[in-house]
């Protein structure tokens, strides 16, 4: 024991403890290296006995200091860094500087591949440092760190082997020198590897470095952290996630609290936007009304032919002109807030999936000198990166990674540096692992240290008697239980049964594949679950939560084998009235594993009167019951293009799509799986109400409606409207509204009413009063997530906070009662459920690209948005969009077109109209990916004929296509199972 520290500390309830921290040294700690044959290893040596060497250093290990770790960690992670010893000081560092880092580095650590050695020099008795007075604790941990290298040094000074400080800060450099010790900034270590050119191009960028060009801008500079907290305590600041457009990169929105309502506010205009980048958390200073907007958005063709050396075009001036709500004509009305940027937060950066601009390469090919080049990310909303690289032609052509390092005031754009390279643009494979990245969506494969938490008997796993009489399981195994699924579905979560009682009356169950029992907390298996936190199904293939061991067989309530199940048992009368429920750990054996069809045939076979097939139609009948009520107390029935791809069964590329089908079946496992989410909802709120996890659905501000209401008066003359006082009147409303001669129009009302609408969010009871658990959307007081263990890790927690309430025995640990913790859970939940959706939907969108591929296709389009140049159009019959330009986004090109300002259309000299809910046709066609660009989707209008805008059809099969479409703004995802069984908010 090195010393007791002891101190007078007051409690919560006021009452005085003392406490007495003892630091304890030790002289066992092995260095880990193959050449000490001094040290006691505990466990097999880390570090090589044959260690890299460079040009200008003998065969050496690495000590980097805490801001080596901070700045360079792309570097640190690249395969061909390796013997790394990872000090205590600077792990504890990075856990308090930044958290993303520290688990960053903890990844690495755990690879072995990597040799990445974690030295305790805080517990070893001669590398362990006493801060020294007035010595600031960032100056006693650089100290640390240089007492520990020279240990490490003077430990090995008789093998073959060098320890090498890694540090940028200059002072840190001096002194190691001082003591002998051999110390490198970054750069200079990476020049003498000669052996890997690219590691240089890897070296972030350093954080002063400033760009002097001619057309260079200047930023003001951004409010400090307190300023910011001054200012939104005051309420003169609001802070909030921005959110780029995707039809205009200088055009974002907030949401927040304008003169006491609740408002989407526009930032117009790159210096407005002040270096913010999509997803940041920023601090905005709402502008004066009179600068507010008070005219429709312009959409920004991108072109990369018209990009400048500063990644900007041609009328990128145009548009922070227009933006800036500059020459714009006076309306009527303050029109909408409109602010700008003072600060951020919370910066989102991470790196960023794109292509290098090829007109940004100016060196001869075959050249290897450093250039500076343009990197634009897949994600438009990205601004332009610059980064230097030796590889530049190597590069055109690829997907590569780049990482932001800075953007000061007086940069134009900001300054990355190159990451790696994913594969050549174009390749399915790489697109996909693109989407993936962009979406933050963990993909990897399951490690050891997870698949050892697996059952040690693997496939041969069985129920057994131990489960039913020493776990208090009932044994359902009797019953007609039958799941019900779409085509192929191997991870089935659900099953249901009916049983008619003696009394009268019905006993309906829905039984819940038991993934607690495998995946307990603390396991290495529940953290990476926790992590995941969902499946993330793709066109092709799907991202699984937990190992297919689990996910596609163990836990899967597949038929005719014996599952464990959690089972919510309701009893009911023949009118569908509840007269109690109950929750049991159970074994099931399913008797069928349907499909939605088969079922739906079953229902309508009047043949089929055996007992299975009876409980099914009675499970119908009470289902239709449960939605009328639904539907009475005013839950909406919203929509959403879906499609659904056939794939080519060798080479997997699509060769057909159309829209989802539902079906009737559809419904009545939804209206199932609702039932038992709000009884478990309530349930788990009775015994842990400030830790419950509760999902919500916020109601939308009425100015969300404002113009789809005005659109939809003007396309009937006054005769349809939306009142949004309530959810019900809502849904009585879009029930009203129905054109007799035009069937897909209440369809069309019911998708743009979906993207009015606020998402859905994981909460924690704790943090939120009663009034605020509403669910807006299935008009529901309290809701949660139960149903779909297997693939979200939110019904993992509920079956635990549901298993503690209905076993008094039940010991559970401080995570299901920690507000903090659950809401910090909530988070990350609600993170990775979005980032799921939306690459769910870029699979869709990159399955599109290659269905249009070489195709010219002309289909009929409804129009959903009317821009200042252009209009939204959505094509129904393959739920994809596109905007149709009626002039150059970012051009002068005179268009036969002119905005009407008061009826929000764009009209021609002929009388042609184009407004919200107008009939066109559009032909489609897929362009970009020549030298690894962007694919978009281009819409040209062929009806209305109008000269100068429609195109004149023609054999055109050997043209490219591609898609950008812009999906919906929020996702109203399944309640039952996000596979097929949609309910369009939950």
């Amino acid at each position: 024991m090195l010393r007791s520290k002891s101190f007078v500390k007051r409690t919560r309830k006021g009452n005085v403890v003392k406490v007495v921290k003892e630091h304890y040294l030790r002289d066992d700690i092995s260095c880990s290296s193959q050449l000490c044959s001094s040290c006691t290893h505990h466990q097999p040596p880390t570090l090589s006995d044959l260690p890299r060497s460079t040009s200008n250093l003998p065969p050496h290990y690495l000590i980097p200091d805490t801001n080596v770790f901070m700045n360079q960690l792309d570097l640190m992670e690249h395969s061909t860094v390796k013997d790394v010893i990872v000090l205590q000081t600077v792990r504890e560092e990075l856990r308090h500087l930044s958290l993303p880092i520290y688990n960053r580095l903890n990844s690495v650590l755990a690879d072995t591949n990597k040799r990445f050695y974690l030295f305790a020099n805080e517990h070893h008795r001669e590398t362990y440092i006493e801060k020294l007075k007035d010595e600031s604790p960032n100056d006693r941990n650089d100290r640390a760190i240089r007492v520990s290298a020279k240990w490490y040094n003077d430990h090995l000074k008789n093998q073959p082997v060098k320890c090498i400080l890694l540090s940028d800060d200059r002072a840190n450099r001096e002194k190691a020198t001082t003591i002998g010790l051999k110390a490198l900034s970054v750069k200079d270590y990476v020049e003498g590897i000669k052996d890997v050119p690219e590691l240089l191009d890897i070296v972030a960028m350093p954080k002063d470095n400033t760009s002097n060009n001619k057309n260079e801008v200047v930023y003001e500079e951004h409010l400090t952290p307190a300023q910011i907290q001054n200012g939104i305590k005051k309420g003169t600041l609001i802070q909030a996630t921005l959110n780029i457009s995707q039809h205009n990169v200088l055009e974002a929105t907030v949401t927040g609290e304008v003169n006491g309502e609740i408002r989407t506010i526009y930032i117009l205009g790159r210096n407005h936007l002040n270096r913010s980048i999509q997803g940041d958390v920023v601090a905005v200073q709402v502008l004066p009304q009179t600068e507010w907007k008070r005219t429709a958005s312009m959409a920004m063709e991108e072109d990369s032919d018209d990009e400048d050396e500063n990644g900007l075009h041609q009328g990128d001036k145009t548009l922070d002109d227009i933006n800036n709500n500059k020459d714009q004509p006076e309306t009527d009305g303050p029109g909408e807030p409109t602010a700008k940027v003072v600060g951020i937060v919370r910066k989102k950066w991470r790196p960023y999936c794109g292509f290098i601009v090829k007109k940004s390469v100016h060196s001869k090919p075959g050249s290897t000198n450093a250039e500076s080049v343009l990197f634009r990310a897949i994600d438009r909303r990205i601004p332009p990166i610059k980064i230097r690289t030796s590889q530049a032609h190597s590069l055109i052509g690829k997907r590569v990674v780049v990482s932001i390092d800075s953007w000061t005031t007086n940069s134009m754009l900001p300054m990355g540096h190159f990451v790696k390279t994913l594969g050549s643009s174009g390749d399915r494979e790489t697109e996909t692992e693109v989407l993936l990245l962009e979406h933050d969506v963990p993909y990897q494969e399951f490690s050891k240290r997870v698949l050892s938490d697996l059952p040690k008997e693997g496939d041969e796993w069985v129920v057994t008697d131990q489960h039913v009489y020493h776990e208090n399981r009932r044994d359902l195994r009797h019953l007609n239980v039958c799941s019900i699924d779409p085509p192929g579905c191997t991870d089935i979560d659900d099953a249901l049964h009916v049983l008619a009682l003696e009394n009268g009356n019905y006993q309906v169950g829905v039984h819940i594949a038991d993934v607690t029992y495998f995946v307990k907390p603390g396991q290495a298996m529940d953290e990476e679950a926790a992590s995941r936190g969902t499946t993330v199904y793709l066109v092709d293939k799907r991202i699984d939560m937990l190992p297919s061991l689990l996910g596609t067989n163990l836990c899967s309530l597949r038929s005719n084998v014996d599952r464990l199940a959690f089972s919510c048992l309701w009893e009911m009368t023949e009118e569908g009235n509840i007269v109690g429920v109950e929750f049991t750990k159970s074994i099931i054996r399913s008797k069928f594993s349907f499909t939605y069809e088969e079922a739906q045939n079953r229902i309508d076979d009047s043949r089929m009167q055996d007992d299975v097939t009876k409980g099914i139609r009675i499970l119908n009948k009470f289902a239709k019951k449960f939605r009328a009520q639904r539907m009475e107390r005013g839950a909406l029935t919203l929509s959403s293009p879906e499609v659904r791809f056939h794939l080519e069964n060798e080479s997997q590329d699509p060769v057909d799509v159309e829209l989802k089908e539902l079906k009737e079946t559809n419904a009545l496992v939804e209206e199932f799986m609702l039932l038992a989410n709000i009884s478990v909802a309530e349930k788990i709120y009775s015994k842990f109400q400030n830790s419950a996890m509760l999902r919500r659905h916020p109601t939308p501000p009425s100015s969300n409606f404002d113009q789809l209401r005005k659109s939809l008066a003007e396309y009937s003359n006054g005769a349809l409207d939306l009142d949004i006082q309530s959810s019900k009147t809502l849904a009585d409303s879009l029930d009203k509204a129905v054109v007799a001669d035009d069937p897909y129009f209440n369809n069309l009302v019911r998708i743009m009413t979906t993207r009015c609408m606020m998402q859905a969010q994981y909460f924690c009871s704790g943090t939120e009063s009663e009034a605020e658990f509403r669910h807006y959307g299935l008009a529901s007081p309290i809701y949660t997530h139960f149903t779909s263990p297997i693939r979200r890790y939110a019904d993992v927690i509920v079956h635990r906070l549901l298993q503690a309430c209905i076993d008094p025995d039940a010991v559970y640990g401080q995570e299901l009662i920690d507000k903090v913790k659950m809401k910090d859970l909530c988070d990350v939940l609600n993170h990775r459920h979005r980032m799921a959706q939306q690459a769910g939907r870029s699979s869709v969108e990159l399955y599109t690209h290659m269905f249009f591929k070489n195709k010219v296709q002309v289909e009929d389009g409804r129009v959903i948005r009317v821009l200042k140049n252009g209009f939204v159009v959505l094509v129904p019959k393959f739920g994809i969009e596109g905007i149709v330009y009626t002039s150059g986004g970012s051009s002068s090109t005179p268009s036969p077109f002119t905005f009407d300002e008061a009826n929000n259309c764009l009209k021609t000299d002929d009388d042609i109209c184009i407004k919200i809910f107008s009939n066109v046709k559009v032909q489609i066609t897929v362009e970009g990916d020549e030298q690894g660009m962007r694919q978009k989707m281009k819409m040209q209008l062929v009806e209305p004929f109008v000269p100068g805008v429609s195109v004149t059809l023609q054999d055109s099969s050997n043209k490219r296509s591609s898609t950008t479409q812009e999906k919906d703004q929020i996702s109203l995802e399944s309640n039952a199972n996000n596979r097929s069984k949609k309910l369009k908010i939950n």
